[in-house]
């Protein structure tokens, strides 16, 4: 590039005020000039192209978001259908399942755990759930639906076996309900982890012909991949849900788009702290994909960029 090419965008000061949309906010940090308010910026216009453009949407998040009030926010993604796949943990599962029917509450980081647990508190972060509000209310929840279904059938794969339990909890706060009214797969490649994974468990040592066939879930994505004219995906945290979205992406030479948002570092060599660019070492982004990774919270920074398309 040429010296005028580089200085060709000028950095232009903000101007905001009570009416200021969210929108015009994003245009305007895309012409900020640093730091996280540009990345932010561009995080936009790549979603703008994602949501408007013919794409295979994949949305993949860890479960501790849907803890919070964020739970709200990609549960509206899924009404509007923003997304096309869902790729996530198995506490997504529990968080959302057990909010449907009962509180969590909000607390502070710094509160003695030691006293929590004699008060029968769980703490998450700085979100305390109780024990009556996870596991107790999650079993009474989940083996009737388990013990309908089975007299279905014998064997589910691991996304039509959500879509069933989504449907049935028939409520519009729910995460899952909504997956399932609008055909959204919900695909959770550590589906023994955690709660919702210890009644599968549970349900199986009672009943030995029960399977969930999460190779079936493979052959899903394999089909959604090889179907798929382009791919894009919002990539929330990482982990499993990050790699199982890049990992089948790279079938197809890679995510033409892809933003995501982290609040991990690459110094250890892990996938969470892994920034994009190292995927396409790996075919899982193209060469030319436009994508970009913005460090930060998701809780405090998904409304501002999500809020725009709602």
């Amino acid at each position: 590039m040429t010296r005028e090419d580089l200085l060709s965008k000028p950095v232009k000061d903000l101007k905001i005020n009570g009416s200021t949309t969210l929108k015009e906010l994003m245009e305007q940090f895309s012409e900020s000039g640093g730091f996280t308010s540009a990345k932010l910026g561009t995080a936009y216009s790549i979603l703008d192209k994602i949501f408007k453009e013919e794409n295979t949407t994949f949305l993949s998040f860890p479960a501790d978001i849907i803890s919070t009030g964020t739970r709200g926010l990609i549960n509206e993604m899924v009404k509007r259908k923003l997304v096309d796949v869902i790729i996530t943990t198995n506490g997504t599962l529990d968080h959302d399942i057990a909010r449907t029917f009962m509180n969590y509450y909000c607390g502070t980081f710094d509160y003695s755990d030691r006293e929590l647990k004699h008060l029968s508190i769980n703490r998450l972060g700085n979100v305390f759930v109780p024990d009556e509000s996870y596991g107790e209310i999650i079993e009474a929840k989940v083996q009737p639906i388990l013990d309908e279904l089975y007299l279905k059938k014998k064997e589910w794969g691991g996304a039509e076996l959500l879509a069933e339990f989504g449907s049935r909890l028939n409520d519009e706060s729910s995460i899952l309900y909504n997956a399932s009214k609008n055909g959204i797969p919900i695909y959770v490649p550590g589906m023994t982890d955690g709660s919702f994974g210890s009644q599968l468990w549970s349900f199986y040592e009672r009943n030995r012909d029960f399977k969930i066939n999460l190779l079936q879930d493979e052959h899903e994505l394999s089909d959604i991949i090889f179907d798929a004219r382009k791919t894009g995906a919002l990539m929330i945290g990482g982990g499993i849900s990050k790699h199982h979205t890049i990992w089948w992406n790279q079938f197809r030479g890679g995510l033409e788009y892809a933003v995501y948002l982290t609040t991990a570092q690459e110094y250890d060599g892990s996938l969470s702290g892994a920034k994009l660019e190292e995927a396409i070492s790996w075919k899982k982004m193209r060469e030319d994909a436009d994508f970009v990774n913005v460090y930060g919270d998701a809780t405090s920074l998904l409304p501002l960029l999500i809020g725009p398309f709602l």
